[in-house]
């Protein structure tokens, strides 16, 4: 019995943990990590901003006409307002990312519903439109989490490469993400580093640098979340 016991405790923490961190998991709400395999699109994601940086790597967009998705911290965004507005004048999407970046694990519904509630208000007051995407911290989903989605009208984004860039330098970051890329891929990058103000990424920005033209070369055109899901579309992988 203490054996059986046992192997559904070690069963049902496994389930969990894949649950939380499963990049295709829908145990705690709906969530994508992929587009269509059919369409030679990738999209191009950035964590942890807006920060002082956003603008370096705005510009670097601009040179390779590239749209992403920004998904932004609303601590950061009522920081840097400027950031956040020329992000959309340059046509990007922008997603929920949570208030203050704290891990949801073994938190509150409550505490949950407070995160994403006020960075989506901020983001929203900022840039004159609600975010439609929301990505967890850490990519770690918990419970609760799918009351307030489906309430906000947001749907959880995973990735299918993280790109490391928080951790790698600019030749680890290309060596890492270029081999993982297919079509329909959903990449995350960090424009920002959690709740720093004033972040190195130029481990990202030179990474990007020799990763961009790559893809152009390849084939490969850049679509933010909503145009490679379209509302009403985005099970359809």
């Amino acid at each position: 019995m203490i054996a059986e016991a046992a192997g559904l405790l070690l069963g049902a923490a496994g389930v969990l943990a894949y649950g939380a961190r499963g990049r295709s998991a829908q145990l705690f709400c709906p969530s994508v990590w992929r587009g269509p395999k059919s369409r030679r699109a990738l999209a191009l994601t950035f964590d942890d901003g807006p920060s002082e940086s956003t603008l370096d790597l705005l510009s670097l967009l601009h040179t390779y006409g590239v749209r992403a998705t920004f998904f932004q911290l609303g601590h950061h965004a009522r920081r840097l307002p400027r950031a956040v507005r020329r992000c959309v004048e340059e046509g990007h999407e922008l997603g929920n990312h949570s208030d203050r970046h704290h891990g949801f694990w073994l938190r509150s519904p409550q505490f949950i519903r407070d995160e994403i509630e006020r960075a989506q208000e901020s983001i929203a007051r900022v840039a004159g439109a609600a975010p439609r995407w929301f990505r967890a911290p850490y990519g770690v989903r918990w419970f609760g989490m799918r009351g307030v989605l489906r309430q906000l009208g947001l749907t959880h984004a995973a990735w299918t490469v993280l790109a490391r860039d928080y951790a790698l330098d600019a030749g680890g970051i290309v060596r890492h993400a270029a081999p993982r890329v297919r079509p329909g891929a959903i990449l995350c990058f960090h424009d920002g580093r959690e709740m720093r103000h004033h972040p190195d990424i130029s481990p990202t920005l030179a990474a990007l640098e020799i990763l961009l033209p790559k893809w152009i070369e390849d084939g490969y055109e850049f679509a933010t979340l909503s145009e490679l899901f379209p509302p009403g579309g985005q099970a359809r992988q």
